[in-house]
Order: structure tokens, then C-alpha cells, then sequence
């Protein structure tokens, strides 16, 4: 939105009073709004994925320059490097005994593709409540070899709960729809089949939200979210039923690309390795971060971070007449991810544009989703401090672009 108004500069006189001073009449345009320094986040960097990467995660890359990078994927360096992801895994998460890292190349969307010819037996269901819950139940609806999936799906910014069904061996769930912001409480459906597994996709709450292994069989993420990584690779951490699971398919006569083996997979991850050759660089990055959660105090403490920042951006927009949480049940809004609408009167577009203009970046809003909105990415990397100081950025935008 563009409109007339009299502006020179802003000064920030609380955290919901903007004054504007002098009386130069000037034509706003986003582009055009500069924000005093004071007020901006040291980083403004809150993309949804890929995310904000640390520092220490590049300076990991360039120690490693000449004894991991451009060394070979099958000698010890890199080996060790993927053993130490995938202790560290086991460590994050508080596996039980039993439980097992495996790891691929692909990303989330592969592994999708790999679950139809190697964890899924027969039919799955699939709870769909927005963008990427609906991907994996579209894979499994498109392969030839299984039963029609089972869809139970609620509109989006909520979630609907697994339900029970005859025939069933994969209940499919996702832990946080990255395209809505909306974070599922994760429950086994109570009467399912016996040996029936829940697989999660937990690509953007990975390392940000918390989970009970108790609850889960295949808990599956890729790297660029909470883990600040770059995407490419996928990560499962598996259950002992999934992986009797995936070794009872893997020894069957059903055809599976070799790439998408799951039983390739996980034998290569027992030796350390993936069964093609991984981005060396997303797991140096990827290990930094894991290591650095670990140190701080493992999951919880990465949690009691991204909960930090939920409070602050929720508290925010709920204080705000012309801003709203999206996702309208608190107990179902995320923490890694918040989208908050916009009165249709203040374009998201434009505050978007103007915080780009003044170095804070990728808070526009899924573009599937076609709602006025902004979507912020919350995950530990994020210090809790830039979400607040965001806040105060973008009460200065919506001033400036006031009519």
C-alpha cells in the first residue's frame, strides 16, 4: 500500500508507539522505509527453511576444508563425521535402547518416495491439514503396488487426530506443517492393529519441538530447519518395529529403485555411511548444530528457546488490532513456526518488501496458503532477542505505511 503522509524519520518511543516528525509531505513506498539501526535484530535472517545458519557452522566447514571436504565419502574422516551425527541424534532425542539413525540422500520429499516401496506394507493413513501433509499421502495414493490410502484431513491452521482403522499398517502424522504453522500433539491411535507403526514427518520441528520415542516408530526430518543445515539428505530415527519393518520388505520380492531402498539405507547407515555420496558440508553443519544443542542442554533446552520466541510473537500480534496468530487454538500453534495474519487494510507484501529493504529477510507468508500473512521462522538458531526486536520493526513498518 502506498499513501500520503508526513514522515522524515521514525523514533521508537515504546514497544506500540511510533512517532513520526517533521512536515515533509512524502509518497511511501516499502522500498523506500528505512528503519533506524537501533530497533533492527542483529540478525534478521527468519526463513522458514532453509534457515538461519550459524557462524560457527561455516567456521566448522572451513576447519574441515582439507580433511573432510573433497575427501572420500567411504574413508574414516567422513565416516566418523556421520557416526558423530548420528550419536549425537541419539543423544538429542533420548532414543531408547534399540532405536536407529538412518540417513540418505533426497531430502523429505525422497524419503516419501522411499516409505511407499519400503516401510508402508500395504495401506497407510494419512492426516492431512495442510501443503506438505498432503505431499506424503499423494505419494502413497500414486504408487501402483499399495492400497488406496486412508486421508482424514481438517482445514487448514488445525490438525486433525489419527483414527483407529482395520488394514492399516502406517499411520502417517506430521509434526509441525511448516506451510501453516500449525504443531501436532503426536499419539498412536488407540486400537490400531497389531504391528501397525506411526511414522512422523518432522521436518521443520526436528531439534525444535518436543516428542515422546514411546508415541512414534519413524520419526524423519531433513536438515535445513531446526538443524541450520542445507537440505539434500534425510534422517530417520527409527524404532526397532520399524526397522524389523523395513529388513521384512527389504528381503521380499517387491521392486525397489536402489536409491529409494530403505533396506540399502539402513545397512549402509550401521557402517556410517549413505549408500550414494553425501554432501559433505550439510553434515559438517549439521553436527555443529547437534553438537551445539547437546552442549546447551540437549532438546529440552533447544525447546525452552523456540518457546521463548512463540511467546514473544503470539503475546505480540494478539496485542495488535491489525494482527492476529493465524492458528486461532493456542495449543495447537507452533513454536519453530508462526504465521500471523495481517488486517487486509496493511499488505503483507509491503511490510514484507520494507523489512527486506532494511535486512530482514523471508518472513512472507507460504505461498500455497494465498492468505495475507506473515510466516516466521522461530528454530534455535533464532536468538529469542531478534523475534522481539522483529516485533518492534514491524510495528514501525505498519506505522510508515499508515494512511
Amino acid at each position: 500500500m502506498t499513501g500520503k503522509r508526513k514522515v522524515s524519520h521514525l523514533v521508537w518511543r515504546g514497544r506500540s508507539e511510533l512517532t513520526c516528525l517533521a512536515d515533509v509531505t512524502t509518497s511511501i513506498d516499502p522500498q523506500q522505509i528505512q528503519l533506524p539501526d537501533s530497533i533492527l535484530p542483529i540478525d534478521g535472517r527468519f526463513g522458514c527453511g532453509p534457515s538461519k545458519v550459524r557462524p560457527e557452522q561455516i567456521a566448522a566447514i572451513v576447519a574441515g576444508g582439507t580433511s573432510l571436504m573433497g575427501t572420500s565419502h567411504r574413508k574414516q574422516p567422513v565416516k566418523s563425521l556421520v557416526g558423530s551425527v548420528r550419536a549425537g541424534l541419539r543423544d538429542l532425542f533420548s532414543l531408547p535402547d534399540g532405536w536407529e539413525i538412518v540417513l540418505g540422500n533426497g531430502g523429505s520429499t525422497v524419503f516419501w518416495d522411499a516409505a511407499t516401496f519400503g516401510l508402508i506394507e500395504q495401506r497407510s493413513q494419512h492426516l492431512v491439514f495442510g501443503e506438505f501433509s498432503s505431499k506424503f499421502a499423494e505419494a502413497s495414493g500414486a504408487a501402483p503396488h499399495l492400497g488406496a490410502p486412508s486421508i482424514v484431513e481438517s482445514a487448514t491452521g488445525s490438525y486433525p487426530d489419527a483414527v483407529a482403522e482395520a488394514g492399516i499398517d502406517l499411520y502417517a502424522l506430521t509434526h509441525n506443517e511448516t506451510s501453516t504453522g500449525v504443531a501436532m500433539q503426536l499419539r498412536r491411535p488407540h486400537g490400531a492393529d497389531p504391528g501397525a507403526i506411526v511414522a512422523v514427518d518432522a521436518t521443520s520441528a526436528a531439534g525444535g519441538l518436543r516428542w515422546d520415542p514411546d508415541e512414534v516408530d519413524v520419526y524423519y526430518f531433513a536438515p535445513q530447519k531446526c538443524f541450520a543445515s542445507d537440505g539434500g539428505l534425510w534422517i530417520a530415527a527409527c524404532s526397532p518395529a520399524a526397522t524389523e519393518r523395513i529388513e521384512r520388505i527389504a528381503a521380499s520380492d517387491r521392486w525397489r529403485p536402489a536409491s529409494l531402498d530403505l533396506g540399502i539405507a539402513l545397512t549402509n547407515s550401521r557402517a556410517d555411511q549413505t549408500y550414494n555420496t553425501p554432501a559433505v558440508a550439510t553434515l559438517i553443519m549439521l553436527d555443529e548444530q547437534i553438537g551445539w544443542m547437546n552442549e546447551h542442554g540437549g532438546l529440552e533446552w533447544a525447546a525452552a528457546r523456540c518457546d521463548e520466541s512463540a511467546r514473544t510473537i503470539y503475546d505480540w500480534a494478539e496485542s495488535r488490532g491489525w494482527a492476529s496468530p493465524f492458528v486461532a487454538d493456542a495449543t495447537k500453534r507452533s513454536s519453530v513456526v508462526a504465521t500471523i495474519d495481517l488486517d487486509g487494510a496493511i499488505r503483507a507484501d509491503d511490510v514484507c518488501t520494507a523489512l527486506r529493504e532494511n535486512g530482514i529477510l523471508d518472513t512472507d507468508s507460504y505461498r500455497k496458503l494465498g492468505r495475507n500473512q506473515l510466516r516466521v521462522g522461530m528454530f534455535p538458531a533464532i536468538d529469542p532477542a531478534d523475534i522481539a526486536a522483529l516485533t518492534v520493526c514491524i510495528d514501525a513498518v505498519v506505522e510508515a505505511l499508515a494512511d
